[in-house]
C-alpha cells in the first residue's frame, strides 16, 4: 500500500476544520440544552458518500475505535465524579444499571417482536444497545443543571456502570453464545466480567494512586497522562482475563479523581478535553457510518414507535422496579424516568452486530441511529421545564456563586476564585462574617479590576472576585461554607 503524503495533508486540513468547527458546536448546544453529539452526528452525515463524498462502511473499525472512544468519556467520567455526591445513591445507581437495564431490555424486546414484528434475535438486540443511558450525555447535559446531588449522582452513577453489562450481552446475542448457554448461564456470565472489571478497577485504582502519591515525575504534564494511563491499564487488564474492561475502567478513575494525586485539577481538565475530542471523533464516525439513503418512512416509524415504549413504558417501570433499594420521592422517580438520556452509546453497540454480520443489523443501526436523534431532540431540550414542573429543581446554588480551583501542591493546599454574582446573598457580608473553616482564609478581593488585601471588616460587594486560600482536607468545607453564605447571606447556619 503506497504512502500518498497529499492525502495525509488532506486529512489534516479537513480533520482540523471539522474538529474547530465541533468544539465551537459546544456553545451552542450548551446553550439550547442539547448534547453536542446531535451535531457531531450531522457532521458526519454531511462528510458522508452522500454528503462530501467520504465513504466509510467499515463496521469492524467502527466497533473497535467506538469502544476506545467509551473507555476515554468513562475514563473523564470518573476522574470528574465526586465520589462524596454519588457515594450516598450508589446503591440505585448499581441498580439502575442491572435490575434496570434486565427490565428495560425485556420490555422493549417483548414489544419489538410482538407490536413491531421483528425477529427475537433483533428484538433483543434493540432492547439491549437501548437500554443502557449515555455517559457522555449525561455528563455534558445533566452537570449544568440546579439539581439535587441524589439525582446527579444517581444518573451519573447509572451511566458510569450500565455500559458494562449490555456490552456483555449484545456481544453474546451477536455471536449467537446466548442461545447456547441459556438465560442463567448468561446472567452468571455477566456477573463474573462486572465482578473481576470492577476488582481490577480497583485495584488499578487504590495501587496507581499509591504510585503516583510517591513517584517525582520531572513534568506536571506527565501527571495527567499517567493517571489515564493507569486507567486503560485497568480496561486491558480486565479484558485480558475476560472481566469488563468498561467497568473496569470506569471504577479505576472514579478511585483516582477522589484520591489526593498531585495536581488534580491539571489531570482533570487534561481528561476533560481528551474526552471532547474522543467524543468528536467516535459521533463524527458513527455519522459517516450513516447512509441517509436507507432510511425510509418505515424506519422512522418504527424508531417512534419503539422510542415510546422506551420512553414511556421501560423506563419508567426500570426506575420504580430499581428504586425498591433506595426510595426516593415520586417527583424525583419521575424526572429520573425522563431523564435517562440515550447518546452514542446505542449507535455504538449497535455496531457489534454489524461486526458479526448478523441478519438484519443494518436495519437495526439505521433504526437506532433515527431513535437517537428523535428522542434527544425531545429530552434534552426539555430537561430543565421538567425539572421546575416536578419542583425539583434549584434555583440559587449554581447561579449564586461560581468557583474554580488551583493547586499549591507543596503546602497540600488549593486556590479558590470565587466570583459573586448579581444575585448572591454574599453581597454586603463583611469578609469576618464569612466564617470559613480555621486554617482557610481570604487572602486577596479584586474590584474593578483593582486588588486589595481584605481585612475583617471589609465588605463584599456583587461581581467582587475573591482569592481563597485553603488546606487540601478542607476545601469541601470552604466550598460548602461559601455556597451557605452566598445562598442565605451572614446568617446561614450560624449555630452550625
Amino acid at each position: 500500500m503506497s504512502f500518498d503524503v497529499h492525502e495525509l495533508d488532506t486529512f489534516v486540513l479537513v480533520g482540523s476544520a471539522v474538529t474547530l468547527l465541533a468544539i465551537l458546536a459546544v456553545r451552542v448546544t450548551a446553550g439550547a440544552g442539547l448534547p453536542s453529539l446531535l451535531i457531531y452526528l450531522l457532521m458526519g452525515v454531511a462528510l458522508g458518500e452522500q454528503g462530501l463524498g467520504i465513504e466509510f462502511e467499515n463496521a469492524e473499525v467502527a466497533h473497535a475505535l467506538g469502544f476506545i472512544a467509551l473507555a476515554v468519556i468513562l475514563a473523564e467520567g470518573g476522574l470528574t465524579t465526586s465520589w462524596r455526591e454519588i457515594k450516598p445513591v450508589m446503591r440505585l445507581g448499581v441498580s439502575l444499571a442491572t435490575i434496570g437495564v434486565a427490565l428495560s431490555v425485556a420490555i422493549v424486546a417483548l414489544a419489538a417482536h410482538f407490536l413491531l414484528g421483528l425477529s427475537w434475535q433483533v428484538s433483543i438486540l434493540l432492547g439491549a444497545v437501548t437500554s443502557p443511558t449515555d455517559a457522555a450525555a449525561v455528563f455534558s447535559v445533566l452537570r449544568h443543571l440546579p439539581l439535587p446531588r441524589r439525582l446527579t449522582g444517581s444518573l451519573e452513577a447509572e451511566s458510569g456502570l450500565n455500559d458494562a453489562p449490555t456490552v456483555v450481552l449484545v456481544t453474546l446475542v451477536s455471536t449467537g453464545a446466548v442461545y447456547d448457554h441459556g438465560v442463567l448461564a448468561v446472567g452468571g456470565i455477566i456477573l463474573y466480567e462486572l465482578v473481576i472489571g470492577t476488582a481490577i478497577g480497583l485495584a488499578a485504582g487504590f495501587g496507581g494512586a499509591w504510585i503516583m502519591r510517591r513517584a517525582a515525575l520531572p513534568s506536571s504534564g506527565l501527571y495527567p497522562l499517567a493517571v489515564m494511563t493507569l486507567a486503560f491499564l485497568a480496561y486491558g487488564g480486565a479484558a485480558a482475563v475476560h472481566g469488563s474492561g468498561f467497568a473496569a475502567v470506569y471504577v479505576a478513575a472514579l478511585v483516582l479523581g477522589n484520591a489526593d494525586l498531585p495536581h488534580r485539577v491539571a489531570t482533570r481538565s487534561f481528561a476533560e478535553g481528551v474526552a471532547w475530542l474522543a467524543q468528536i471523533g467516535l459521533f463524527v464516525m458513527l455519522g459517516l457510518l450513516l447512509s441517509p439513503g436507507r432510511i425510509t418512512l418505515h424506519t422512522v416509524g418504527l424508531a417512534i414507535a419503539a422510542g415510546l415504549v422506551l420512553t414511556l413504558v421501560a423506563r419508567p417501570i426500570s426506575v420504580l422496579v430499581s428504586a425498591v433499594v433506595q426510595p426516593m420521592a415520586k417527583r424525583e422517580l419521575a424526572f429520573l424516568s425522563w431523564a435517562g438520556l440515550r447518546g452514542a452509546v446505542p449507535i455504538v453497540l449497535t455496531t457489534i452486530p454489524l461486526a458479526e454480520g448478523v441478519e438484519g443489523s443494518t436495519e437495526l443501526f439505521d433504526l437506532v441511529f433515527v431513535m437517537v436523534i428523535i428522542y434527544t431532540l425531545l429530552t434534552g431540550p426539555t430537561l430543565p421545564w421538567v425539572a421546575r414542573v416536578l419542583k425539583v429543581a434549584r434555583r440559587s446554588e449554581p447561579r449564586g456563586l461560581e468557583m474554580e480551583a488551583a493547586p499549591l501542591e507543596k503546602v497540600a493546599a488549593d486556590l479558590l476564585q470565587v466570583t459573586i454574582s448579581p444575585v448572591s446573598q454574599m453581597h454586603g457580608v463583611e469578609v469576618g462574617e464569612l466564617r470559613l473553616p480555621r486554617g482557610a482564609s481570604v487572602s486577596m478581593v479584586v474590584r474593578d479590576g483593582e486588588t486589595m488585601v481584605p481585612e475583617r471588616r471589609t465588605v463584599l460587594r456583587h461581581g467582587d472576585d475573591l482569592i481563597v486560600v485553603t488546606p487540601r482536607r478542607l476545601r469541601e468545607k470552604t466550598e460548602e461554607r461559601l455556597r451557605q453564605v452566598s445562598e442565605h447571606g451572614r446568617l446561614a447556619q450560624w449555630l452550625g
